[in-house]
């Protein structure tokens, strides 16, 4: 196991805001084994990456506590809160091209994992503000993390904040907490001693979740243990933004989190560029999606916010 390259503990990021998540840990620059020959093929081959040191956020961005008071310090209005540009899009249909974002919906019965479509409706008002839709409220979820934010969006916020998003070697760095190699960022155990490290999913995904870990959505920053770098939720809850574009290493699987709500209606030969997000979220199951690891990595479209996509933040000297 390697030594937890933590450095002088925490501090504020640079040109950091008052009040918002600005106490950051240091992660010491060194070379690691980046990636999993054991896993899913985008994640092979293992290979080493040499890092510099960098500051990150202990938590993911969190809803009324972060993002609001960016929204309200810039008006900053998210990518699912405006329509869609019909030039953009020229072959979707044109009760697609409003204001919205994807959401899940469980299925009532078994479906058939191989179409995300079972589960992933593109719902016309969701957005940060109200993650499942018009009928839903972040009020009495301050501090869980803000989701529903494009990759623009996610941008945005790092830079008014004094901060940046972190390529993708940065986060799978300090997602291990010091251990090389291993399977989760906590060890080779998923559930060491029984306990629940990280808000996954439990059952059979996508129509029954036991809520074993304690939630069904996401959970509020900070309800999980931290990993060996006092860093918490760098698995599961939610998946994070890098500023890494995604290149596949092998072809691409289906993904948990499914593809973007206006794709089945784009007929055009390019596709819509993507980032790499990292972590899993608590959509990830056993018998669907194990990308709640280190390792694990997805390429989302830069148009799709989700419910299950947040981020955090670095700070470089």
């Amino acid at each position: 196991m390697a030594t937890a390259h933590t450095g002088q503990g925490r501090r504020q990021g640079a040109g950091a805001k008052p009040g918002l998540t600005t106490e950051m840990v240091w992660i010491g620059g060194r070379t690691f084994a980046m990636g999993s020959d054991e896993h899913y093929p985008e994640e092979a081959p293992v290979h080493d990456v040499t890092v510099g040191g960098f500051w990150i956020d202990p938590t993911a961005v969190r809803n009324r506590r972060d993002f609001e008071r960016f929204v309200r310090a810039t008006g900053h209005v998210t990518l699912a809160e405006r329509a869609p540009d019909p030039a953009d899009y020229p072959d979707a249909l044109p009760e697609l091209l409003v204001p919205a974002s994807s959401v899940f919906v469980a299925p009532r019965h078994e479906v058939d994992v191989r179409d995300a479509y079972r589960w992933w409706r593109s719902v016309a008002g969701a957005d940060w503000r109200h993650p499942a839709g018009p009928g839903s409220s972040i009020r009495k979820r301050p501090d869980h993390p803000v989701v529903q934010v494009a990759w623009e969006d996610a941008e945005a916020y790092a830079r008014w904040v004094g901060k940046d998003l972190p390529t993708e070697a940065e986060w799978e760095l300090a997602a291990r907490g010091g251990l090389e190699r291993a399977a989760y960022a906590w060890g080779e155990e998923l559930t060491p001693g029984g306990g629940w490290m990280a808000n996954t999913w439990q059952g059979q995904f996508p129509y029954t979740n036991t809520g074993a870990d304690g939630y069904l959505d996401t959970a509020p920053v900070g309800r999980y243990p931290p990993n060996g770098y006092g860093l918490h939720d760098m698995i599961g809850n939610v998946w994070e933004w890098t500023s890494d574009w995604y290149s596949a290493h092998a072809d691409q699987p289906g993904s948990c989190c499914g593809p973007s709500p206006r794709d089945r209606s784009i007929e055009r030969g390019e596709r819509v560029p993507r980032k790499v997000v990292k972590g899993g979220s608590y959509l990830c199951a056993p018998n669907y999606c194990r990308r709640y690891r280190p390792a694990a990595r997805m390429a989302q479209p830069v148009d799709t916010a989700t419910c299950h996509v947040g981020l955090r933040c670095v700070v470089r000297p």
